[in-house]
């Protein structure tokens, strides 16, 4: 199956990306919840955070300082390095 996602910052020359491996279990994986600070993310991240853990997560949550701009390098390397997989909370 061929996958095509579209960078929306520049589509003239899209960059061919592989897509990243799949965790197979959530049962001790960690997943990161990135808040991006839009009005009531956090409420859905909370039924999200809840369920993960019922399933046998571990969750880390992160927030962005602002929607408008992006997630600041240090907070990306910080979740790449510590998380199995990320979740991004996308609400209004």
């Amino acid at each position: 199956m061929t996958t095509s996602v579209l960078d929306p910052t520049n589509e003239r020359t899209p960059a061919h990306r592989t897509r990243a491996q799949r965790i197979t279990s959530l049962q001790g994986a960690t997943i990161g919840l990135l808040d991006i600070s839009k009005p009531r993310g956090d409420v859905f991240l909370d039924t999200i955070h809840s369920l993960l853990e019922q399933r046998g997560a571990h969750v880390l949550r992160f927030t962005k300082p602002t929607f408008t701009k992006p997630a600041p390098v240090d907070l990306r390397h910080e979740i790449s390095t510590t998380c199995d997989a990320v979740i991004e909370a996308l609400a209004d």
